[in-house]
């Protein structure tokens, strides 16, 4: 089979960075983007969208992601990846997948994921959950205006037009509020509308919600489970990132988003290792 690259001139920003290129019916190359690294380390919902491209160019008529379930191996660097997918059952309106990312033959990410179409799911919401009250954009702060240090080490937040709501956004000037709660908005920097596979990389693109009990360096994830819910509807991401239990060196992560229609279309919960020193 020859190579296919699975990339367009006139694809997004995102797009572009997270495009695979076919090898074989189940092998894929992909050109990790260090533009999309925190700590110098590529940021964990930017790899989950690039195994999504990979994943999407085998299921045409399931084309997004469901639930994905992905163990962190060790991290990844700007530069060629190896992708391999392997397909475990295809039903009528779904398709589950074991995917593998590795780097240099070192296993950096291994998942399991069903794929299906959100677009085709049944119209019967019936949540308790409430979109989190957030000033407007406008009225929030600019994740990308704190200081130099902090954004220095984080190339991802260019990638992204990111507002803390005021009331979690202590951090930034040394106050940390205690709550282990951090909420604002989310779009992608060029413009692009929300999608499936944005959503996932939204999911993982705040910073550690250690960052508000006093926690700043580096919390490396260990296993995230990314659940997508509906297509999203035009507009800002309202972000909710919240912990509840910190134990054994290690701490939950959960992350919820709302779209512009106040419907929660994506969730996630990480496990990860808390920041040393």
């Amino acid at each position: 089979m020859s190579h296919m690259n699975l990339r367009e001139s006139s694809l997004s920003e995102f797009e572009s960075a997270t495009a695979v290129t076919r090898l074989s019916e189940s092998t894929f190359t992909a050109e990790l983007d260090g533009d999309w690294s925190v700590a110098g380390a590529v940021n964990g919902g930017y790899l989950l969208g690039v195994i999504a491209q990979a994943l999407r160019a085998n299921s045409p008529s399931a084309p997004d992601p469901l639930v994905v379930s992905t163990y962190f191996l060790g991290p990844s660097e700007g530069g060629s990846a190896d992708i391999t997918t392997r397909m475990i059952r295809e039903g009528r309106s779904s398709a589950t997948f074991s995917v593998d990312l590795a780097q240099n033959d070192a296993p950096k990410i291994t998942a399991l994921a069903t794929m299906g179409n959100l677009a085709g799911l049944p119209d019967d919401v019936a949540t308790t959950a409430t979109p989190p009250k957030l000033p407007d954009p406008d009225q929030c702060i600019n994740v990308a205006e704190a200081p130099g240090d902090f954004v220095k080490s984080a190339p991802l937040l260019k990638r992204y037009d990111m507002r803390l709501d005021p009331e979690t956004a202590g951090f930034m000037t040394g106050r940390p509020s205690g709550r282990g709660l951090l909420q604002g908005w989310i779009r992608l920097a060029d413009g692009t509308e929300p999608e499936a596979l944005s959503l996932l990389a939204f999911l993982d693109a705040f910073p550690p919600v250690m960052f508000d009990l006093g926690r700043y360096n580096w919390a490396p994830t260990m296993e995230l489970t990314a659940h997508l819910r509906a297509v999203p509807a035009p507009g800002w991401i309202r972000v909710k990132l919240y912990s509840r239990n910190i134990a054994g060196g290690m701490f939950e992560e959960d992350c919820e988003l709302w779209d512009s229609g106040g419907r929660l279309v994506a969730q996630s919960r990480q496990l990860a290792r808390q920041p040393r020193g």
